[in-house]
């Protein structure tokens, strides 16, 4: 089993990191913040004005270490790219599957979805009375997964799925207990209100996190089977998001948001319209994202406890061994 390693956020303005031996120095306005070893860091993420040494982007890509850039406020600018691991008959046989046979992956992962998002209001309606809405919802959850599970083309199951997010987010406000927040339905570009703004962010940072884990199997990120292939973006791993977004982003946010680790005052709006955290605030959702990562849950397929961090690398395993012909289906993550 791979290691979980740790993920470095550099969320500071005006930093510099740079390579000294086999140490990551971190430095802001020439004075020292921090130095780590190189060969305990997964991933690097820099939010706004960071700079890199040349020697450093040099090592990361040598070495394999994710390095992703973002603007100031969670926007996905670019990533840095070292080799390419894997046989390249694998990525042959993606690229196969992914012209001629996508709908059976594509099926898995859209049921897995709307499991996960059925189990999040099943969780809340366990804990707190429910709504006549919210049993409605999970009923009509139910129902899109039949649908599909029997659609017919791809076309359909995107339908199925849009229709299903309709759903869950309809009466995702209920599960909001704190009520300095808000929440009137999903706002992408730009976010419209700090939940949406905390969502985006954190659906963007774990996105990364699956391309880095397709990577480190010889997939290809880009070439997926659900979303369409669109230049600069990474479909494969907004696939594999979709297994994801409900039981650890969404459940995050819930989570900050009812135990008030996050202030409604730590968000600002724009005259655009648009909803951006402060620095205080992206602070701390990265370092609850973090300490997420750590918690073990039991693989519901390998039937073994692996941390959550894990997830992406386990299921860019599984997906690659049905590529190859050793598993007969993808078995997707599913909560419940």
């Amino acid at each position: 089993m791979k290691k979980l390693q740790n993920s470095l956020y550099i969320n500071k303005q005006k930093t510099y990191l740079h390579k000294q031996r086999e140490t990551l120095v971190v430095e802001c306005e020439r004075e020292k913040i921090m130095q780590i070893p190189v060969h305990s860091i997964s991933s690097i993420f820099c939010f706004g004005n960071v700079m890199v040494s040349p020697f450093l982007i040099g090592f990361c890509a040598e070495k394999n270490i994710g390095l992703a850039y973002f603007t100031e406020y969670g926007r996905f600018l670019g990533r840095m790219q070292g080799k390419q691991s894997g046989n390249v008959l694998l990525r042959r046989a993606q690229y196969r599957r992914s012209d001629i046979d996508p709908r059976d992956i594509a099926k898995n992962i859209i049921a897995a979805k709307i499991v996960s998002s059925r189990a999040v209001l099943q969780r809340h309606m366990r804990n707190y009375e429910g709504s006549i809405q919210l049993t409605d919802s999970v009923s009509r959850l139910k129902r899109t997964l039949e649908q599909a599970r029997h659609s017919k083309s791809l076309d359909s199951l995107r339908g199925t799925e849009g229709e299903a997010a309709s759903v869950y987010f309809s009466v995702f406000s209920e599960l909001i207990r704190n009520t300095d927040f808000e929440f009137n339905g999903r706002t992408r570009r730009p976010p419209r209100d700090e939940i949406n703004a905390m969502l985006s962010f954190l659906y963007s940072i774990l996105g990364q996190d699956i391309s880095a884990a397709l990577q480190g199997v010889g997939l290809d990120p880009q070439v997926g089977f659900l979303h369409v292939d669109r230049p600069g973006r990474d479909s494969l791993a907004q696939d594999l998001l979709e297994e994801f977004r409900a039981f650890w982003v969404d459940r995050l946010v819930v989570s900050l948001i009812n135990r008030k680790q996050v202030a409604k005052k730590g968000f600002k709006t724009e005259a655009s319209g648009a909803v951006q955290m402060t620095d205080e605030t992206r602070k701390a959702i990265l370092v609850a994202y973090q300490e997420k990562k750590q918690d073990e849950i039991k693989h519901p397929f390998l039937k073994e406890k692996v941390p959550i961090g894990l997830l992406p690398h386990v299921q860019a395993q599984l997906l690659a061994a049905h590529l190859r012909g050793d598993l007969e289906e993808y078995p997707p993550f599913v909560s419940r």
